[in-house]
């Protein structure tokens, strides 16, 4: 029986209540999800959503977001300016109360905001409590007004500064670096985060301002979704026009937009209250329950389907399909501070009867693109038949063979996956000199044999016909398709070791795009790797120094500079002998490796589509746009 007698060290004092804005610098994670560069960024978006707030509630025209030279971001907005005169509960002014009081905001009464993305009124606050200094401007009333913070405390009084004939606010605030990790701000995700922004609210100029590097963009869309999904079809090949529904309804405004292309990728993106939910939710639960519902109506209805045939499922009916979903409503339900995931299920009732209703009539009144999309989504249907199939002769081949794993795997002793790693390595003879230099015990080894088939255009039963590819998904044990479960993956680390030249560098991103298109939970839940070789082994007498970059060599050659220097370049993992592949590539305790991670899913898509896709001339214009930047280009 445990021993009941009563800790003496813990008692109420030990028992803390956290004051204000100290909880938040406490658990900064729990207000703003983490502290690496995604947590950083994540300020920004708390004060662009409250501007955005502003504009869907009609009161703001424009947006400017600057990223100044001092590692500050301002966001200026042209709506009525928070409020300054006293609170009545909190007697300090409207401004003070907002920014430094947790879920103070005009997001709760009735005289706020009918639609807001900042749900949970803590944006401002959390910002300020995560910033060693805040400044909030306001003009309102034909004045200007002006308080500091630092840390989240007030360090001065709301002042009158000047005069104004116009009204807004401007909060300029500086990420307090005892909090985050890195805090300077990435002018691209920015980017990418407003121009989605400015499609999703339309009639609102938002403009992105980058003083570092003295860069302005500009953008305005009248068109909302309906531009949007143009946009990510910018470099594939649709199929048909652009569909496009916009309704009020009881539950609030539904907005959808998709269109298909001869891509074999899904990209679909949902939003609530200009919210990106990552997760979905009930919006589009009801947007892929109609969809799959309507195709297969209207398929029955025209004969389309054979009356033995099985109807086609939500995954056929989605590939190739680019769709934005957005809803505004008026008392959302996320799932968690970060809102990742709507949970209103009147939503989905309501999503699902406008959208479906929509369809059918689309289909009917434009029968040559609905007979387009059917023909795109009955031959993925039939693709997949062929991938169950192939997928089994997978799995069936690894039972059969009592789990026997390909035969050029060299594989651990472990059994533990926390502990074992599995080394992708281009080619046989750096696949030996692996084999040889590894730790037996936690360390596998899969030689890859030439370039595998490029994933970006092909269906997955044509994947699964490669040997390459084959001999991987058996030896990461996880499955593949819709079997796949990455909790069964047999190594917590999957690295990715190829050469240091074109064809490595090829080889690498043909797996980046099979990982990225069809094995997408491995990334995301941190298991890929890339392996950092040395470029140099350099040599001054009798002292070696492995070196990974045109610049360190430099570097170490002034530092070595009164002696000659033997300088060997490594054009292939195959030139090193097993030890020399161990002590700098391999080894935990002194090896440098890159963790894959996604940190904007739309611009991964774009990167994939551009480089890997069918299209030629936007590879070309990549090319021609990054070729003066590319470093040790071996021809």
């Amino acid at each position: 029986m445990a021993d009941q007698t009563p800790n003496s060290d813990y008692g109420a004092e030990q028992i803390q209540v956290l004051e204000g804005l100290a909880a938040v610098r406490k658990r900064p994670g729990m207000y703003i999800g983490t502290t690496d560069v995604a947590g950083l960024h994540h300020l920004v978006w708390e004060i662009v959503d409250n501007a955005i707030d502003e504009a869907m509630a009609g009161y703001c025209k424009n947006i400017v977001v600057r990223l100044h030279k001092d590692g500050a971001c301002s966001v200026d907005d042209d709506g009525r300016g928070i409020p300054v005169d006293t609170h009545k509960k909190t007697g300090k002014s409207a401004l003070e109360t907002v920014l430094t009081v947790l879920h103070a905001g005009g997001k709760f009464g009735d005289g706020g905001y009918k639609v807001s993305g900042g749900l949970h009124g803590v944006g401002s606050s959390v910002v300020n409590a995560l910033s060693v200094k805040l400044v909030a401007e306001v003009k309102r009333d034909g004045k200007l007004y002006r308080q500091e913070y630092g840390r989240g405390d007030p360090k001065t009084k709301v002042e009158v500064v000047g005069k104004s004939d116009h009204t807004g606010t401007r909060i300029t605030f500086y990420p307090d670096s005892e909090i985050f990790e890195h805090t300077e701000f990435d002018l691209q995700t920015v980017i990418g985060r407003l121009r989605q922004q400015a499609y999703l609210t339309k009639g609102i100029a938002i403009a992105v301002v980058d003083e570092r590097t003295d860069v302005v963009y500009r953008f305005y869309f009248e068109g909302g979704v309906r531009a949007y999904v143009q946009h990510l079809n910018i470099k594939k090949e649709p199929i048909g026009e652009v569909m496009y529904i916009e309704k009020d309804v009881p539950e609030g405004n539904i907005e959808i937009a998709l269109q298909y292309s001869q891509s074999f990728q899904e990209h679909v993106v949902s939003f609530a209250n200009n919210i990106f939910t990552p997760e979905g939710g009930m919006h589009l639960t009801g947007f892929r329950s109609a969809l799959t519902r309507t195709i297969n109506n209207y398929a029955r209805k025209h004969e389309l389907l054979k009356e033995k045939e099985e109807n086609l499922s939500s995954e056929d009916v989605r590939e190739g399909l680019t769709a934005v979903i957005s809803v505004k409503l008026g008392n959302p339900q996320f799932e968690g501070q970060t809102k990742s995931k709507l949970g209103n299920t009147e939503m989905r009732t309501a999503v699902e009867a406008v959208f479906g209703t929509f369809l059918d009539m689309y289909f009917e009144e434009h029968p040559s693109e609905a007979r387009a999309a059917f023909a795109k989504c009955a031959l993925a249907a039939r693709a997949r038949l062929a991938a169950r199939a192939a997928r089994d002769t997978v799995i069936r081949k690894g039972l059969l063979d009592g789990l026997t794993l390909p035969g050029k795997l060299a594989d651990c002793s472990s059994r533990d996956p926390s502990i074992s790693e599995l080394f992708l390595v281009e080619g046989d003879s750096a696949g030996g000199s692996a084999k040889q230099g590894r730790n037996r015990e936690f360390q596998a080894i899969l030689p890859l044999r030439g370039k595998i088939l490029n994933v970006e255009q092909a269906r997955l039963d044509r994947i699964l016909a490669n040997a390459e590819i084959k001999a991987l998904v058996i030896a990461m044990g996880a499955g593949v398709g819709e079997q796949f479960d990455v909790t069964k993956l047999r190594y917590s680390k999957i690295v990715i070791m190829t050469d240091a030249d074109v064809d490595g560098a090829h080889i690498r991103t043909l797996l980046l795009t099979l990982f990225y298109r069809y094995f997408r939970q491995v990334i995301e839940a941190g298991h890929i790797y890339i392996a950092q070789p040395p470029l140099y082994k350099l040599a001054f007498g009798k002292t070696v120094r492995y070196v990974y970059s045109d610049e360190e060599k430099e570097v170490t050659l002034k530092e070595f500079k009164d002696k000659t220097a033997s300088i060997q370049r490594y054009k292939g993992l195959g030139e090193m002998n097993p030890e020399q592949l161990w002590e700098t590539t391999m080894d935990p305790s002194a090896r440098s490796m890159l963790r894959v991670t996604i940190d904007d899913g739309e611009r991964a898509d774009a990167v994939f589509d551009t480089l890997m896709g069918s299209e030629v001339a936007p590879r070309k214009k990549f090319i021609q746009a990054h070729a003066k930047s590319v470093k040790n280009l071996d021809i």
